[in-house]
């Protein structure tokens, strides 16, 4: 029998355990320390922690804003699969559009991308609430256009977009003039998910074509519940498949 650790609380806190004693976090508040340890424990990065941008007041306005019912707007059905919903403190509503039939027809009407014009959609709802923006750097930079057109300011923006074209340059416009929001975001390009969802979409694909069954494992909250959906999503529009979660 192979030796390792079977006890899921025991693997818990030896996880923590290990990224406080590798991680810097001797530059965060006590509360915003607690979501980098997250963040890491997320992507298995303890450096992601020298690319962290914040302002002190984070997370005590998204606190405030998710005790009030503030809804959470999500840039991309990957991100709002992520989240999980019991832990929130009011019944916040998840919200993603980007896959709503009006974003399409508004991001072919005005030449962007459908991820900036569910932004367009969201426009009525962004007074105090919650956006979790993870995927789509035209996400970010439209809803910077809009509050500088006037539109209601959300209470905090989390995450940041990720990628090679405007990714660095979104976030870096928010840390620079934050417009009164609060924010915690990875700087630079860093976390390309999407690259790799359809990456492993098309490895698993070529064992489907082959014949084959797969298993997929995709540990914790939100991979899991991200992997889960976005297999899926990508798998079952090519396959005559069934992706079954295990827990």
């Amino acid at each position: 029998m192979l030796d390792y650790i079977r006890d899921a609380a025991e693997i818990y806190r030896q996880s923590f355990a290990t990224i406080r004693a590798e991680a810097d976090l001797t530059r965060f508040p006590d509360d915003v320390a607690r979501v980098v340890v997250r963040l890491i424990h997320t992507c298995g990065q303890v450096d992601v922690a020298e690319h962290i941008a914040f302002s002190d007041d984070v997370v005590a306005k998204t606190h405030a804003a998710l005790a009030a019912g503030a809804p959470v707007l999500c840039d991309s059905s990957m991100v709002s699969a992520g989240i999980t919903k019991s832990r929130l403190p009011a019944d916040n509503e998840v919200v993603s559009l980007v896959a709503d039939t009006r974003a399409a027809a508004l991001a072919s009407r005005t030449g962007t991308t459908r991820s900036a014009a569910a932004v367009d959609l969201w426009a009525d709802r962004l007074g105090g609430a919650v956006l979790a923006i993870g995927n789509a750097p035209t996400a970010l930079f439209r809803l910077l256009e809009l509050v500088d057109e006037g539109a209601p300011t959300p209470a905090a923006v989390l995450g940041g977009p990720v990628g090679f074209v405007g990714s660095a340059q979104s976030k870096q416009e928010l840390i620079d003039r934050p417009r009164g929001m609060a924010y915690l975001v990875v700087q630079g390009r860093p976390g390309a998910i999407d690259d790799f969802y359809r990456e492993s979409a098309d490895r698993i694909a070529a064992h489907l074509d082959a014949g084959r069954n797969v298993a997929l494992l995709a540990e914790g909250d939100p991979l899991f519940y991200s992997s889960y959906m976005h297999m899926h999503t990508r798998l079952t529009e090519r396959f005559d498949a069934v992706i079954v979660p295990g827990v």
